[in-house]
């Protein structure tokens, strides 16, 4: 029986019990034993549902694009539109604020990454990407063998590299010596937007092309014609907001007249899980997973709240996380919870998704962060 529809068995006892006639003196202590347990299940299930819980504003226009949680400073890192802020999980309150005054590379940050020596990698939007430690500040250019200005995603490997995601390529950074390898014609598709690494050291890249992946030697890709990403159910209009095939610059807007648009090729974020699937989020094509060579969609015919996909996580429980343009969605295999506007959340487009030591999701969206954490805990 799944969480949903034991919930709802156990409302519909609750609703029997409270249209009896509670003067019926006739009624065997046994069965109120019973029905006071009944009622105990469904108030620990209640406690156990998530919810948001906290809600803190950057502003209505800003963008918060990055999310990253240090444990061991027990510190969130938000990457905005107008700058990054350190925030202690704690109190909840801003530790710092850093903008191109304090030696950011640019205030607009795509993605944050934290590296095994506690260095924070921050990516911006045409400013190159800048790496921070206590107080110490070092930006990369291409000058510096960066790909490009617009850098999107992060991922540390096992052998102490760390990938780069850029709108020209990926880089592979050797942290020792501050050397870059730089790898474009070999993908799909030069636009990164998703980096991680499995447990084989393999790296993968989500791009506006598909999805591709280097062992060390060879490459390999997939895209929409091998079953990434959903079909066209609604009969979408195609965006034509893109640069594959061109380096033309374009935004990130996924509305053509008002109306969601669909390229399933073109794939927002990417996540390794735990049992070494992989898991990414399409433009209108919902999440697809990829795992013993075969591709599966989950769409809004599912239960995902959106079919635009910006973000992926998986928890330390193993519950999945989807950020889309309709909201957040939490799927743990067999049931569906959607969290947006309409119970909580400042925005619908949900760009970034982090975890933090007490199993909190943050949320990340326009106009501000969201937690969620479980109904009954306390922060």
């Amino acid at each position: 029986m799944t969480i949903l529809t034991r919930a709802l068995a156990l409302l519909a006892v609750l609703a029997l019990l409270s249209g009896c006639d509670s003067s019926d003196k006739s009624e065997p202590a046994a069965n109120t034993r019973s029905d006071s347990a009944t009622e105990d299940d469904l108030a620990q299930f209640l406690a156990a549902r998530p919810e948001v819980k906290d809600v803190f504003n950057v502003g209505d226009s800003v963008y918060v694009r990055s999310l990253a949680v240090e444990n061991e400073s027990n510190t969130l890192w938000v990457g905005t539109s107008l700058g990054v802020h350190e925030i202690d999980l704690d109190s909840g309150q801003a530790r710092n604020t850093f903008t191109r005054a304090d030696g950011l590379a640019n205030e607009y940050v795509f993605a944050i990454g934290i590296d095994p020596d506690g260095y924070k990698w921050f990516g911006t939007n045409a400013g190159g990407m800048s790496r921070y430690k206590d107080g110490e500040w070092k930006t990369y250019f291409p000058l510096h063998g960066l790909a490009d200005y617009w850098i999107y995603a992060f991922a540390n490997h096992p052998d102490g590299s760390l990938w780069v995601g850029t709108w020209a390529g990926a880089n592979r950074l050797d942290r020792k010596t501050d050397e870059m390898d730089t790898y474009v014609k070999e993908l799909i598709n030069e636009w990164v937007y998703g980096l991680d690494v499995d447990a084989q050291g393999r790296v993968w890249f989500g791009t506006e092309g598909g999805v591709s992946r280097f062992d060390g030697k060879e490459w390999v890709a997939w895209t929409h014609e091998d079953g990434m990403g959903a079909p066209n159910a609604t009969g979408l209009p195609f965006s034509t907001n893109t640069g594959l095939g061109t380096r033309s610059r374009h935004d990130l807007g996924v509305l053509a007249g008002g109306q969601a648009t669909y390229n399933p090729n073109y794939v927002f974020a990417l996540e390794v899980a735990a049992d070494q699937s992989v898991w990414v989020g399409t433009w209108g094509g919902g999440v697809s997973r990829f795992a013993e060579g075969e591709w599966t969609n989950l769409t809004v015919a599912d239960g995902l709240a959106g079919n635009i996909v910006y973000s992926v996580l998986q928890d330390s429980s193993g519950v999945f996380w989807f950020g889309t343009n309709a909201g957040v969605s939490r799927y743990d295999g067999r049931s569906w919870q959607t969290f947006n506007r309409g119970n909580g959340l400042p925005g619908n487009d949900v760009y970034a998704l982090a975890e933090d030591a007490r199993g909190d999701i943050w949320v990340g969206t326009r106009g501000g962060v969201s937690r969620i954490g479980l109904a009954g805990a306390d922060k």
